[in-house]
């Protein structure tokens, strides 16, 4: 299947979504009216205190990818980087001082290892589009960026991170459409010494299925389906209070997913009307591969006013 061809069937699979799918209410912010931060409020001091403890080693893990050409693309998007192929100006002052510069075009807030903002992602009500917190489309779409919701307004995140290990639970690699369960987070965490129900307000949870390592290796394969979380174990994870929930792969959930539950439903469920985000395309190997299951999980989004999302390099330490 081609990539072009994958990002077809995905978009066929959204506009066929059975509506009773989409029409759910969307619950007021638990942190009140006019809240665009989300699950981003939850990064309180206490957080910070107790990320900082499981600092015990001085270790990181940088979880991005790298930004390249080559790299897989969801759908269409785009990435190049022109360079001036020579320095950028003449030389200036006595010392002879030169500078390099260079142009990055494509969505770079929605390439390689990406975090969504709350804006990214919706429904469509009976008088138009809806975003989280009841945020509508008047409110929200904008020629030059989001008007509302976007990556701006995300608060930093400094909190206790911890690695779901899949791959090891299941002997290698998931393969495409198969889906994460409540049971088996439950049963790796157990393998990994890690009690599920210390998962608590404020965690990042991050999921390795060992998708990830085809990245860079068979791109076609990578962006073709992917295994991923299922819409109940993204709900137990959100009634613990997770501000954010990682995958190794490109959209975090299963694709295919269950048809009833329509297209992208994690995607809705999380960013529309909980609040929570999601990060894609984790380089989660380097933590399994590290035998690390929990750590200090650190990353701001690059603010950039009214954007859908923005690169997520984000970092582990033990």
């Amino acid at each position: 299947m081609t990539r072009r061809l994958a990002a077809i069937l995905i978009a066929s699979s959204i506009l066929a979504a059975p509506a009773a799918a989409q029409q759910r209410p969307i619950p007021p912010s638990p942190w009140g009216d006019g809240d665009q931060a989300g699950a981003s409020n939850t990064q309180t001091p206490d957080k910070a205190r107790q990320a900082a403890a499981l600092i015990t080693e001085g270790n990181t893990y940088p979880l991005a990818r790298t930004m390249e050409y080559g790299m897989p693309l969801f759908g269409e998007r785009v990435y190049a980087i022109r360079g001036t192929g020579a320095p950028a100006g003449p030389p200036f002052g006595s010392n002879q001082a030169l500078y390099n510069d260079d142009f990055i075009v494509g969505e770079i807030n929605q390439l390689g290892t990406q975090f969504d903002a709350l804006g990214h992602f919706g429904m469509m009500g009976p008088d138009g589009p809806l975003y989280y917190n009841g945020f509508t489309g008047a409110d929200v779409n904008a020629p030059n960026g989001l008007a509302a919701l976007g990556v701006d307004q995300v608060k930093p995140f400094f909190t206790r991170g911890i690695l779901v290990n899949i791959e090891a639970l299941n002997g290698g690699p998931l393969d495409a459409g198969d889906e994460v369960t409540i049971e088996m987070i439950e049963q790796a965490l157990e393998a990994q010494g890690v009690d599920p129900d210390s998962i608590s307000s404020g965690d990042v949870v991050i999921v390795h299925t060992g998708w990830g390592r085809l990245w860079g290796v068979d791109n076609q394969r990578y962006m073709a389906g992917e295994p991923g979380i299922g819409l109940d174990a993204a709900i137990w994870l959100a009634d613990k209070g997770v501000a954010l929930i990682g995958g190794d792969a490109n959209a975090v959930e299963v694709q295919p997913g269950n048809p009833e539950h329509g297209a992208a439903p994690v995607h809705q469920e999380m960013l529309t009307r909980r609040g929570v985000f999601l990060m894609e395309n984790v380089a989660t190997e380097r933590l399994a591969d590290a035998g690390v299951s929990e750590f200090a999980f650190s990353f701001t989004p690059v603010p950039f006013k009214g954007a859908t999302g923005a690169p997520g390099a984000a970092l582990a330490i033990r």
